[in-house]
């Protein structure tokens, strides 16, 4: 591998690129180079991934990169002032095999071929409103959601129907090739992941023309979801399997139903209680009275004592919501309001002012407005 290349124009960025910048153009440059990618000049293509893993693998490293920028690559291999990397810079990473694993699958080394093995799907996530009767009685509810699904077509194998795997000629079915690098101990040979076929020995040769060899496809699919009573706004319902399909017969992902109850106009939850204020008339308070009171199932009778002032709150024991995955309930506290009439008829004032001073009330009014409106 040559020493003498420069790694910024080897990616194809200025010597200020970010991080970013730089994977991007190695992702961009990968791509494009890939043996299998370059079928008739596959020799050329190899010496280039060597060349481009070579610069990346200095470039992504901070510590690499600054002794780079000043002292150039006999900086790297120990030289005015430099640590020393040797050319034993892709240790770090696994070999350029497991560097292009990075962007292309999960490689690991191993001692023998390794099969293609499954990646699981991703987990997802729906947000599902429902209003606050419904969270207290429970409800099965019907999702319609987007996901990757299983290609019918090859069986999520991203295989053309009737045709099969093929060996891969970078490793010839091994999983692995060897690399030979030289570092200050003398030329070291290490074995490491196939970048052709990510360490599967087989790659697809006749790629599933529905789904382009990926083996899923993005589809509406409908799921049915049982929201148990006593759920709110927070609260996760975990449906395993019903992710994103996996990778070459790997696993499901899951999905997490997200409850939001929606306000309501009457009733405010705390906990598992709810409250309700109930608005009765004076006459109510002072007297007395049974009254009906609006419950989640329904209403139920209370009785309203003489005398009672406003802001009095009754409890209506186990009429709140109901404890998820427990028969237990929680409790509805009814808070009674006074409400004031804001039209009175004279006859009603005069009664009312005949009330208040029986009972000792002096209002700050001109009597004698009174006594001239009611004839006197």
């Amino acid at each position: 591998m040559s020493e003498k290349q420069d790694y910024y124009e080897t990616l194809g960025v200025p010597r200020g690129a970010s991080v970013e910048e730089i994977k991007k153009a190695y992702r961009r440059l990968a791509r494009q180079n890939h043996p299998d990618v370059n079928h008739h000049n596959r020799e050329e293509a190899e010496e280039r991934i060597k060349k481009i893993n070579e610069a990346y693998a200095v470039l992504s490293d901070p510590e690499k990169r600054s002794i780079y920028d000043q002292y150039g690559h006999q900086g790297l291999n120990g030289r005015f002032g430099g640590p020393g990397f040797g050319f034993d810079i892709f240790n770090d990473l696994g070999g350029f095999g497991d560097i292009f694993d990075v962007f292309f699958g999960s490689g690991t080394r191993t001692s023998s071929r390794r099969r293609a093995a499954g990646q699981r799907g991703d987990d997802l996530r729906y947000d599902l409103e429902i209003t606050l009767e419904k969270a207290a009685t429970g409800i099965q509810k019907d999702l319609q959601l987007a996901k990757l699904q299983s290609c019918e077509s090859c069986n999520g194998s991203g295989i053309r129907p009737g045709s099969t795997r093929a060996e891969c000629s970078y490793c010839h079915g091994s999983g692995q090739i060897s690399q030979s690098q030289q570092t200050i101990l003398g030329r070291m040979q290490s074995v490491v992941t196939c970048p052709s076929c990510r360490g599967e020995g087989q790659i697809i040769a006749d790629p599933c023309p529905d789904c382009g060899g990926q083996g899923r496809l993005r589809a509406t699919s409908h799921i049915s979801v049982e929201i148990p009573a006593g759920v709110e706004t927070g609260s996760r319902i975990g449906l395993r399997g019903a992710g994103d399909a996996g990778l070459r017969g790997g696993p499901a992902g899951d999905l997490y139903v997200v409850i939001h109850v929606k306000p309501h106009k009457a009733f405010e939850r705390r906990g598992n209680d709810i409250f309700c204020e109930i608005p009765i008339s004076f006459v109510q308070a002072v007297l007395g009275d049974n009254i009906e009171v609006p419950c989640l199932d329904g209403s139920e009778k209370l009785h309203v004592p003489e005398g009672t002032q406003t802001g009095t709150t009754f409890k209506l024991r186990g009429k709140g919501m109901p404890v998820v995955n427990s028969g237990a309930r929680g409790d509805e506290y009814a808070v009674v309001r006074i409400t004031t009439p804001s039209k009175l008829t004279s006859e009603q004032k005069k009664m009312l002012l005949e009330f208040g001073e029986s009972c000792g009330i002096k209002l700050n009014a001109d009597r004698k407005f009174f006594d001239k409106l009611w004839g006197k």
